[in-house]
């Protein structure tokens, strides 16, 4: 939901209570995002500032003289860990400042290069206005970010060491080296002695070092001077550490929006420039409305002037196409050539920008652009923090997400309802209206999961409460409900009303959980509930207090399908700074909001995400929770989705660019609003977007309070049907969605997968994000996102067969080529690749809940060389029970006339224990199985020979010879074999 986008409120809010609730009044969704509320670079002082000092040293080139240094007596290397200070020289006269550095070689192969403040860490520093704040930079991002592989590889070496610098091999075989010069400091990261990733080799390294403010003295003014400064800003005096050039107009404090930031520590941001060598396409870095394939940011034809921003802010209807902030940040940026991919993670919380430029070079400069290689420059910029960067030497897609996922975590298996269609408006009006809706979605035979409460099902907009009038019997409904195995969501957001006699808000203060304002007092700021404080969930006292507020007994009226969304959690604001909190607000533990902002959304996403594990005695259940802002490591608590977009065909197409970078970056379990948040979809739009939508991995539909109804059953024909068909062929296909975010969960990797990720060696296929591989099916998917298209053009990123999913035909592809299928609104492009084995379940039901005992269809795509394999994952879709081994995991595979289901992972059945799921799974079986490109050698063939725990049957099966341009099939009907069971079928 969105935020007023209103930038300030007159400070005594009673007095204009009544101005306020007008102008929110007059808010409409035909407004769209307003660009002046939030910052460009230009009004961020210390990106300003540090893209000055960028564009100096860029200006002077080899004469630029970087100011750090290693003095070589003061550098070491040790147990996989290189230590050394770097000194940044301040002035003319060499004065110095200290700033550690660790550069940390782990098992993975992952290095780590962190850098601090000497001054900082020692707490040696002065705070101004009598701040609460902390003195050290800000050291804790790692507690919530990252969950394991930090362990450091004690058998790296030095290769070569001298009075200038040190090469550290590492990693595989040791093919990884870190070259690490001391003067000017940098370092060369390499793989199999090709350089990939250097840090610093442009010198744009800044590390603002702390200082102390002195006030310069007035000048004595002469006779006739007085009164001529007057109305003037009064002049600061610059710190004589620092040439009388540099602009220290934001260094102190700085105001936007009617808003001022105190500063006490004054300036203290982090930038880096990191080159990654050889390589043209970079990605990641979500979230923002633009392509995958991240844009050029310092201007020119195509690209952007802008850099790209991380601030997680409440942006009302977001323009597409740009590099401004939205919801969420994840700093991870991964970079492709032809057969190589590298990667860096930022970790760092604070305020991030980042330009982006490409550059040709080659060594004959006759050359003519022959052989010359492009390589992508960037140049991070955070305003707080410490500077830790992790850098990843790939060479794979799936080498660096697996990396990455080692250090944040990986997916949280799902609820299995939630990968089904999720039904949403700003608002169900009552319990009554969710009665019907259920009951209308049933009369048209129309499948769905899980229905959505916004906010005006609270009293008042109290969270943990109802509205009485409208929703006089919430167990009632939850009951009615859970009839047919479906959920209730309600919105639960971290602005707690203030107001006496609301035990929330009571318990919060009494508590004092709550985030301060510079002061150390409570911090009182507007929203939703207007006057509200915000529950500080960085605090163990704030998660463990907010645990108990979810339990049975005490959120009276939740049941056991209850569960929950997190929205405006970046924190919105209305009447704050860019429409979020007050940089110089005070968390727990003494950090400066600044230090903090962009990991905030994901500690209230992990405070609800506990509170749910268990909500009475002897509970434990996985939860599920959706959240709006999120950083790396949210993945392990739920999932997300893209805010708040239109109903256009733009907002259509900019979704799965969208959903596609949040995969790459580790966060798969992501989707857009389906029909677009604001406006009204057109019939063939919406249409089109629940196509899309069937294949987003978090499926849900949702809309405006000022929108009109749009339920798929309100839709008149064949719109309805259209839709219908789409939601059908998602449920039937829940088995292969499942088994894909289990490969997320074990791996990091994405459960909707862009061509380079999947075809890394394919170059034509890097720029393509509007079409995708699900999982590791083998299915090719490619939305329709424009009016009145009736054909898609298919890029083929290799020289596999490919069948339509929905005919079978055999299509002529060619590797490298666009492949132009038939399109009409009632079908979804959908093909399928040779040499994959899928499974799905045929039989239409209401609810994920009532299909988990039904049989399954295999689902078989012969390659070329007559091969095909899968895999079905499958558990009890709720608990934890699958860590102890309560669950079925079969590895399909055909080779010539031999199909067989085996344990993927070779465990022996009869060593597992069966609880009362795997028991009940035992009187589940594969049904059919259908196989796409059969060969012409099956065409006599009237059964299967079956062999299966010990016993020999026949099944019977029907060849389909090829007609029309459709591939011969075969469909092997009552197989009967069960699926947790090895089996082998014969088609000879």
């Amino acid at each position: 939901m969105v935020g007023i986008g209103i930038s300030q409120l007159f400070p005594r809010w009673a007095a204009f209570l009544c101005l306020f609730t007008i102008l929110f009044s007059l808010v409409t969704p035909g407004v769209a995002v307003k660009e002046n509320d939030f910052k460009k670079c230009s009004q961020s002082g210390f990106c300003k500032r540090n893209r000055a000092y960028a564009d100096n040293a860029i200006a002077l080139g080899s004469s630029w003289q970087a100011p750090y240094k290693i003095p070589s007596e003061l550098a070491s290397f040790k147990d996989g860990q290189f230590q050394a200070t770097i000194l940044k020289t301040i002035d003319e006269q060499g004065n110095t400042v200290r700033l550690p550095l660790t550069v940390s070689f782990l098992k993975s192969g992952t290095a780590r290069v962190a850098v601090d403040e000497q001054k900082r860490q020692e707490k040696d520093i002065q705070l101004r206005n009598n701040s609460p704040a902390r003195k050290e930079r800000y050291n804790e991002a790692e507690k919530w970010a990252i969950v394991g592989g930090l362990d450091v590889d004690t058998n790296a070496k030095v290769s070569h060491e001298s009075k200038t610098g040190i090469k550290i091999q590492y990693g595989p075989d040791f093919t990884f080296e870190a070259d690490i010069t001391y003067e000017p400091y940098s370092i060369e990261f390499k793989r199999g002695g090709t350089t990939q990733i250097k840090l610093n080799d442009r010198g744009l390294m800044n590390m603002e070092h702390w200082r102390p403010k002195i006030e310069k003295p007035e000048p004595e003014k002469k006779e006739g001077e007085e009164g001529q400064e007057e109305g003037k800003e009064e002049k600061k005096e610059e710190t004589p550490e620092v040439a009388p050039s540099e602009d220290e107009s934001t260094w102190w404090d700085e105001t936007f929006g009617g808003n001022t930031d105190s500063k006490p520590r004054g300036p203290e941001s982090v930038a880096l420039d990191i080159t990654f060598v050889g390589y043209e396409h970079v990605y990641g870095i979500p979230e923002h409305a633009g392509p995958l394939s991240l844009k050029e940011t310092r201007g020119g034809e195509g690209n952007y002037a802008e850099p790209y921003r991380l601030y997680n802010s409440d942006v009302f209807e977001y323009v597409l196409d740009s590099p401004m902030t939205l919801y969420g940040a994840i700093p991870l940026m991964q970079a492709q050539r032809k057969d190589s991919t590298v990667g860096v993670f930022w970790l760092n919380a604070a305020e991030t920008w980042i330009d982006i430029t490409k550059a040709k070079e080659s060594k004959n400069p006759l050359a003519l652009g022959i052989g010359a290689k492009t390589n992508t420059h960037t140049h991070w910029i955070s305003e707080a923090g410490l500077m830790d960067v992790f850098v990843f030497l790939g060479p794979t897609p799936r080498d660096i997400t697996k990396s990455y996922g080692e250090l944040t975590g990986t997916t949280a298996m799902p609820q299995e309802f939630s990968l089904g269609y999720h039904q949403c408006r700003w608002n169900y009006v009552s319990d009554d209206d969710v009665k019907e809706v259920d009951v209308k979605m049933d009369r048209y035979h129309i499948p769905y999961d899980v229905i959505w409460l916004d906010i005006e099902y609270t009293d008042d907009k109290k969270y943990f409460t109802w509205d009485n009038d409208m929703f006089k019997d919430p167990i009632s409904m939850g009951k009615h409900l859970d009839v047919h195995g479906r959920k209730l969501v309600t919105i639960i957001d971290p602005h707690i009303k203030n107001v006496g006699g609301y035990h929330v808000s009571d318990e919060l203060k009494s508590k004092e959980l709550a985030v301060k304002n510079k002061e150390g007092k409570i911090f009182d700021g507007w929203c939703w509930p207007g006057s509200s404080h915000w529950i500080d969930a960085f605090n163990p006292a704030a998660i463990k207090w907010w645990s108990s507020l979810f339990n049975y007994d005490k959120f009276k009226g939740t049941m056991e399908n209850t569960w929950i969304w997190n929205d405006m959690n970046e924190p919105s604001v209305f009447n704050g700074p860019e429409v979020t909190m007050p940089k110089d607000n005070i968390h727990h533990g003494g950090w400066e909001h600044r230090d903090v902002h962009n990991i905030n959304g994901m500690t209230f996403h992990n405070a609800t995400f506990e509170a749910l594990l268990s909500r009475k005695k002897g509970e434990l259940r996985r939860p599920f929770v959706l959240t709006r802002s999120f950083y790396a490591g949210s993945q392990r608590l739920g999932a997300m989705w893209t805010g708040d977009n239109q109903a256009s065909w733009e907002h259509l197409g900019a979704a799965v660019p969208m959903i596609l970078a949040q995969g790459i970056s580790g966060f798969p379990f992501s989707g857009a609003d389906v029909g677009g948040f604001f406006g009204n979809p057109e019939l063939e739009l919406q249409s089109r977007w629940y196509q899309a939508g069937a294949f987003y991995p978090f499926f849900r539909g949702h809309a405006h309070i000022d929108a009109r109804r749009r339920e798929p059953f309100l839709l008149a024909e064949p719109y309805r049907s259209i839709i219908t068909s789409a939601l059908r062929l998602r449920y039937s296909l829940l088995p292969a969605w499942y088994t894909a975010f289990y490969h997320a969960n074990q791996d990091g990797s994405p459960v909707i997968r862009p061509l380079f990720w999947t075809h890394p060696s394919e170059e034509g296929g890097f720029d393509i994000d509007d079409q995708f591989f699900v999982g590791s099916t083998g299915l090719l998917v490619k939305p329709v996102v424009e009016p009145g298209k009736t054909t898609a053009d298919i890029y083929i990123p290799d020289d596999e067969a490919y069948y339509d999913y929905f005919s079978y035909k055999k299509l002529p592809t060619t590797k490298g080529k666009y492949l132009t299928v038939e399109a009409p609104i009632e079908s979804i492009p959908v093909l399928m690749r040779g040499g994959h084995i899928f499974p799905r379940r045929d039989t239409p039901r209401r609810s994920s809940q009532l299909m988990r005992f039904d049989d399954y269809t295999l689902v078989v795509a012969v390659s070329k060389n007559g091969h095909a394999e899968g895999e079905l994952y499958v558990d009890d879709g709720d608990s934890f029970d699958y860590e102890k081994g309560q669950y079925i995991h079969r590895a399909f595979q055909l080779e010539g006339a031999t199909l067989t289901s085996t344990d993927a992972e070779g465990r022996d059945a009869k060593s597992v224990k069966e609880g009362a799921w795997l028991k009940r799974m035992r009187g589940v079986s594969v049904d059919k199985i259908i196989v796409a490109g059969a060969p012409a050698s099956w065409a006599s063939l009237k059964e299967v020979t079956l062999e299966s725990e010990g016993k020999k049957t026949t099944v019977p099966l029907e060849y389909y010879k090829p007609e029309g341009g459709r591939a011969a099939f075969a469909v092997v009907r009552r197989v009967g074999a069960r699926i947790g069971a090895d089996w082998t079928a014969t088609f000879a």
